[in-house]
């Protein structure tokens, strides 16, 4: 599939690289060299974004907000060179699907993408159904939407595809080491807490289903919830 892929990268000789990497998986990638330039693209609402934090004109966190806060069913992969470990907590904590820490190869971050693209837009057996209902709620899976009384619901990319997961195993208990792996993917590193956070944010959203705790293991959602 030809995605629509938007880089954001103001190192000209990376930026220029990594097009030509993306561009040869068949994807068609529109690059931007500073935060303003691709602010004003938001609402074209690409298939991914690639989004570098240190940025010469903005600061690339308050980008990523705009995003999300725009588009948050979106996924978003950023890289960075300044502190790894607490870039990568702030960037996951604000729903970013991956990170890549500079200096990295173009190839790795080709791969990042396609899984990210690949578990955001494929076709596989959780996504086979183009609706499903759990209680009040309606899922449309191709839309990627939540509604409640033909009310949408916006939940970000990572909160639906958990929604999802737990849809379509309903009544069965999962570890945080599992959630993580069937949810955020095996190239996730840092704290299984960021499950709690997100089923948090979900019972907050969604009031009506019933995800539970199974203290000492993990959770699981009521098949009646």
């Amino acid at each position: 599939m030809s995605y629509i892929v938007y880089l954001v990268e103001d190192e000209e000789s990376l930026n220029s690289i990594l097009v030509s990497y993306l561009q040869a998986e068949g994807w068609h990638v529109e690059s931007f060299k500073d935060g303003m330039s691709a602010r004003k693209k938001i609402d074209s609402k690409p298939q991914l974004w690639i989004l570098d934090i240190m940025l010469p004109d903005i600061d690339g966190y308050q980008l990523l907000k705009e995003i999300k806060q725009a588009t948050p069913d979106v996924p978003v992969i950023f890289i960075s060179a300044r502190d790894q470990g607490l870039d990568r907590i702030i960037g996951l904590e604000m729903d970013c699907e991956d990170y890549l820490a500079k200096p990295f190869m173009p190839r790795e971050l080709v791969i990042r993408a396609r899984n990210v693209l690949a578990r955001h837009y494929g076709q596989t057996q959780t996504t086979k159904i183009a609706r499903q209902t759990l209680g009040p709620y309606l899922f449309d899976i191709e839309r990627r939407a939540v509604f409640y009384e033909h009310e949408e619901i916006e939940c970000t990319s990572k909160e639906f595809e958990l929604l999802l997961f737990f849809i379509n195993h309903s009544g069965q208990a999962f570890t945080r080491e599992q959630i993580l792996h069937n949810v955020w993917g095996d190239d996730y590193f840092g704290s299984d807490r960021v499950v709690d956070d997100l089923i948090r944010r979900l019972r907050r959203k969604l009031p009506l289903i019933k995800l539970e705790t199974i203290y000492g293991f993990g959770y699981r959602l009521v098949k009646n919830g």
